[in-house]
């Protein structure tokens, strides 16, 4: 019979592929509800992608509320429940509130947890579609500690002038990384009003990666992409971030836009339909910042 230090052990083991590579996604209430709710939309990647079906057996929902974590129970998934020390997380946070930028702190420190308890994991939002393997296209190097998607790319993987994106990341769990988290957020004090990924932006800036030895790559959007800059070819795209889109009701209503534009791509079939392929336009996230 195992051993488990605590819930969160027995959940990260539970979810862990034998390199103790663990695909991490945060929900809450608001994430939950609805005709279409943005975790069922984020499984449906899962379901239509290639070769991604068996990938949903090594990931785990950590919900913020009672009503999440019981949704992520009825739906077989590995879930462990968030404590939240008193913040209230269970509706929707609008882009830049203070319960925003309060949940994404929450987010940094429990994800440092995980490091310390020595699993690697890809942490990714649950607004971001996962239409392929993204391991493949991942770098299984060990030497480099931190793989990080970008909103826009400019063209260097190695660049730190990058503009990084937190909503998708692969992490090494070493003594570099824990002290990256550690550091990250303790910067929360000294940077009232930003959220975690602009703080991060800025250390990074500073030369935080730098001083502490870290390696990092920054991914393609040709990969990697999102609604800020959109991967130039469906043939080789693995992930599609709702990036630079600020509600829900948008995220939701643009990635399901992008999952009929993968169908139209798969049942297409012949190359002459591949080479007219383009995206549908994000118009609700485009609106999204009108309100």
């Amino acid at each position: 019979m195992t051993i488990y230090r605590d819930e969160l052990d027995e959940a990260l083991a539970k979810a862990s592929t034998e390199n103790k590579i663990v695909i991490i996604a945060m929900v809450n209430k608001a994430y939950v509800e609805g005709d279409k709710s943005m975790l069922d939309l984020f499984l449906d990647g899962f379901w239509l992608g290639d070769d991604t079906r068996r990938l949903r057996n090594h990931l785990l929902i950590v919900a913020a509320d009672q009503t999440s974590f019981e949704r992520c129970k009825f739906l077989q998934l590995h879930c462990y429940k968030l404590e939240t020390e008193g913040l209230e997380f269970a509706g929707e946070k609008i882009y830049m509130s203070g319960d925003f930028i309060k949940m994404m702190w929450r987010r940094t420190l429990f994800l440092g947890t995980v490091l310390k308890y020595g699993y690697n994991f890809i942490f990714t939002d649950t607004d971001v579609l996962w239409l392929r393997n993204p391991f493949p296209i991942l770098s299984q190097d060990k030497s480099i500690d931190l793989q990080i998607s970008t909103d826009r790319f400019n063209g260097n993987q190695w660049s730190e002038s990058n503009l990084i994106n937190t909503g998708f990341y692969m992490i090494q769990s070493n003594n570099k990384s824990i002290k990256l988290f550690d550091t990250w957020y303790a910067g929360k004090d000294s940077s009232p009003g930003l959220k975690e990924q602009d703080v991060l932006l800025k250390m990074t800036r500073e030369g935080l990666f730098k001083r502490l030895g870290l390696r990092v790559r920054f991914l393609d959007t040709l990969y990697f992409s999102g609604f800020c800059q959109d991967s130039r070819d469906v043939r080789n795209v693995s992930t599609v971030h709702a990036n630079c889109c600020r509600s829900i009701r948008a995220k939701v209503t643009d990635l399901t836009a992008v999952v009929h534009d993968w169908k139209r791509f798969k049942n297409s079939g012949a190359n002459n339909e591949t080479a007219k392929f383009a995206w549908s336009k994000h118009r609700a996230c485009t609106n999204s910042w009108k309100h």
